[in-house]
């Protein structure tokens, strides 16, 4: 099917500008190398590709030329001391639960015997504070010139959200937004840190596209549920990285299922196996799969993150498989 596809998106482009062609269920998606959306041949691919048995929706996305865009130029790399691994873990669309992933898998690299660091670079939405229990805490300085890390629960950090009120909103635009990441990145003193999480921004803007320059990335983890429309984004997420030579470490599917306390019944509320289907499609690993549960977000709310306050819970154990598949990937 995705042959017949791809015939039918080669009437109107050359094949070096079809990025992909990939079919979720009844869902096709198409990525193509274009500067930008040609509304008129968009509207018709949409309607040849409708007519296929087996089809219901169509999704084209247009994605900047490599040659014009030169996302990886030569840049000054920002020097983060005493840290042998960076990784991020993103997503392409917000409210998918990227940050209460990202702290519980740091948690639990932690449990794994590493020394780990957590860095929000999730910079208008930081939630690190409040996740990890540190939410109004001052930021420390011994010489004026560089911060102490916060140390929580065995694992270091630090987030812009030590210095602004939680309910100031910050409206800054990306070259300052980055500045103030790379001056919390450089100027902390990291101890002697194996692995560093950094909670990555939704989206594909100007920070992802800035700490993947500027920053030696080790890889990238992927959050997504399991519906149609975080899958497109989630696959926004993996390409912008493969295109910047960030490896992907996998995707994470996040609020999986729910299981009913009195019934013990399953409900798949979002849908099921939709971002391992879409890491199979990808040629990507799937890492794992997180349910949705009340517990998994009370704790990340009170600052006791499910894989330290309830290690023995099912919840805290998938997190915990997750981050082994990392670690083994990592080579640490």
């Amino acid at each position: 099917m995705e042959e017949k596809i791809k015939a039918i998106v080669e009437q109107f482009f050359p094949s070096e500008k079809i990025e992909s062609v990939k079919v979720f269920g009844k869902r096709a998606i198409i990525t193509l190398q274009s500067e930008e959306e040609q509304k008129e041949v968009t509207e018709i691919i949409e309607k040849a590709v409708s007519a296929i048995d087996g089809i219901e929706k169509v999704s084209v996305i247009y994605t900047a030329d490599k040659k014009v865009q030169n996302l990886r130029p030569q840049v000054e790399k920002y020097n983060v001391r005493n840290v042998k691994k960076i990784i991020g873990v993103a997503s392409g669309k917000g409210g998918v639960g990227k940050s209460t992933t990202a702290v519980n898998l740091a948690l639990a690299l932690s449990k794994l015997g590493l020394k780990v660091a957590a860095f929000d670079a999730d910079i208008y939405g930081p939630s690190l504070p409040t996740m990890l229990g540190y939410e109004g805490e001052k930021l420390a300085t011994t010489d004026g010139q560089t911060f102490e890390p916060f140390e929580s629960r065995g694992i270091e950090s630090m987030s812009i959200g030590t210095l602004i009120d939680r309910n100031q909103p910050l409206i800054w635009r990306g070259s300052k937004a980055c500045g103030a990441i790379e001056q919390l990145l450089t100027q902390t003193n990291w101890g002697e840190i194996d692995v560093m999480v950094i909670d990555m921004p939704p989206g594909t803007g100007d920070i992802q596209i800035t700490l993947s320059q500027r920053l030696d990335l080790d890889g990238i983890v992927i959050v997504s549920t399991p519906q149609d429309i975080a899958l497109i984004d989630a696959v926004k997420g993996v390409n912008m990285f493969k295109r910047v030579d960030v490896p992907i470490l996998g995707i994470v599917e996040n609020m999986s299922y729910y299981i009913c306390e009195h019934c013990g019944s399953r409900a798949d509320i979002f849908g099921h196996e939709g971002a391992k289907k879409t890491a199979e499609e990808m040629g990507e690993t799937f890492l794992g799969e997180i349910p949705l549960h009340l517990s998994i977000r009370e704790n990340a709310d009170n600052g006791t993150p499910i894989v330290d306050s309830l290690p023995e819970s099912p919840y805290a154990k998938a997190y915990l498989e997750i981050a082994e598949k990392i670690k083994q990937k990592l080579k640490l």
